[in-house]
This record gives structure tokens, sequence and C-alpha cells, in this order.
């Protein structure tokens, strides 16, 4: 098993010939795609739209053929168009790598409630609908898809977001491009009130400590504000908690890392989302920070929604 120090970047890992980076965009219709197309064009890469999964290796012929000296980052955004798609998708992929190429692989996912009310705000046909219901294309494509968001390197879901937050959490998974963080991790708080977030991979439940809320002198502060933190750190179990939490993530992290994951989201929970899950992502991402082989960002899902 590899040193996961040695786990390269979301950067090196999409690497190719002459430097070149390849990053292929894919996943459930109406789940956001585009959307996140328009961050990588934003952020400097060069992206191709509804490109045929045959068309994979001639796109990555033309680009390693290029005469510029500079490398260029390259996004495929593939969608599904024919039941043979894995089929086609493997062949490429499997191309790629003969050539030389270690192309990214990002899935975008939502759950089928979310998609229909996307499809249905728009008044638009799913692509394999066909004289079927929205949901039977949905599902058609779903089951589709199975083994590549099964083999995918990052999976995005974009159930609960709106089109801003998708934006800023593809922008997360980019990151600088330092080409030295292996593990990219977003540490979100959030209200269960307002619903557990679908794509958190752990969450932890704050609401075991004393409600600031309660207090009328911290209820107009959040868990930002040196006060409220202060409140929730001091109190008994808070600092025990974020040990123990700290301990049993230190092997979890870095099981993904030796399985080349290259995203995490660890999510804290409160009654409304404005207190202690806050007062304890930002604990967490302070000391997660210490560690050079991961990235912490933290994101307050709920602050302010009060």
């Amino acid at each position: 098993m590899s040193d996961p120090s040695q786990t390269p970047a979301v950067s090196e890992r999409a690497a190719g010939p002459m430097g070149h980076e390849l990053l292929i965009l894919t996943g459930m219709s109406g789940a956001g795609r585009t959307s996140a197309a328009n961050v990588l064009e934003d952020a400097q890469w060069y992206v191709i739209d509804n490109l045929p999964p045959q068309m994979l290796s001639a796109m990555a012929e033309l680009l390693a053929g290029r005469s510029e000296k500079a490398p260029m980052k390259l996004a495929a955004v593939v969608d599904v168009r024919a039941r043979t798609f894995f089929t086609d998708f493997r062949d490429g992929l499997d191309r790629l790598r003969d050539e030389g190429w270690r192309p990214l692989v990002l899935f975008m996912d939502a759950t089928d409630e979310a998609l229909v009310r996307r499809f249905e705000s728009v008044r638009r046909p799913h692509p394999l609908q066909g004289e079927g219901r929205l949901l039977d294309g949905i599902q058609t494509e779903r089951e589709v898809l199975r083994e590549l968001r099964a083999n995918a390197d990052v999976i995005i879901d974009t159930s609960g977001l709106n089109v801003h937050q998708l934006s800023a959490k593809v922008r997360q998974f980019l990151g600088p491009s330092d080409h030295q963080v292996a593990l990219r991790v977003a540490v979100l708080s959030f209200g269960f009130k307002y619903g557990i977030p679908l794509d958190a991979d752990i969450v932890f439940d704050m609401r075991f400590l004393p409600n600031p809320f309660w207090n009328p002198e911290l209820r107009p502060f959040t868990g930002q504000d040196q006060v409220v933190s202060d409140f929730v750190l001091s109190q008994d179990g808070a600092t025990e908690f974020l040990d123990r939490a700290e301990a049993m993530l230190e092997p979890v992290l870095r099981g993904y890392l030796r399985e080349g994951r290259s995203y995490a989201t660890i999510a804290f929970g409160c009654t409304g989302g404005k207190h202690r899950s806050v007062a304890m992502a930002e604990a967490l991402r302070s000391r997660l920070d210490a560690d050079p082989d991961i990235r912490a960002v933290v994101v307050h899902r709920d602050l302010g929604r009060e």
C-alpha cells in the first residue's frame, strides 16, 4: 500500500502527456453539469461540452499534439445519449490510460425528487424519457450510470444546493493549483431542522451540548463569534469530543487518501445550524489545518437562515 503522503493532488491525478491535465465531467442529467462546467471555465479549464465518449481518445490525441509549450487544462463534459454509454465510456477511458493519461472523473448526482423538480421547472423532457414518464427516463439513466458512479473519483450531490452553492462546492473541489494537497475536506455545519446534508460522509450531532440559543446574551451571536465559541467549547464533554473525533477521523482520512479519494465532507449538526455546530466545525477545521496533506475549508450551510 502506498504512503498517503505521496498520493497526488487533484491536478496531478488528472495528468497526461506534456503536463496537460484532463478532467471528465459526467453524471445525471439535471444534476448540475452545466454549472460545474461554468466553474471549470472560470478556473481556466478549456471545456468541451456534449462530447461522445468514443471521441475521448481523439480529443486527448489532439491535445497532446499541441505545439504550445504551456500545459493545458482540458475538461470534457460527457452525458448519456444511448444505452451503450457505459461500454463506450469505459473503452474510451481504457484507451486514454493506454496512451499515458490519468483522467479524473467528476460525477454530478442528485436525488430523483430533485431531478424531477428541476426538469419540471424548465418544462423539458429527460433525454432518455422516450414515450414514458419523466421518472422513467431518470431511472433508466441512473441504471446506465450505476457502475460509472461507483468508480468515479469524486461524486458531488447537488440535491439541496442552489446554483451558487453548487458553484462554491465545485470551486472547493478544484482548490488552488499548488499540487501539494492530497485531500480536500469540507467541514460543514447545518441545522437538523433543515435536513441532514445528503453528501456528508460523516455526520456529528452537537445537540448533546447546551444550546446558546437559550442564553439571551448569546442568542444574537453565532458560533463564529468568540463569545459563543468559548461558551460551546467550555461545556463538559466538548473538548473531549473534539479530541476523540479528531482521533477517529485520522485513520478514516488516511484511508481516503490510500483509496485515492480527493474530497470528503464532515458535517456537524445542531438544531438550527447557528451556534453549536458552527463553533465545533470551526474548531475541527483549525485542527485539520495542521495536517499538510489536508486542505480543510469550512462551510456554514444554514447560518443566517433563521
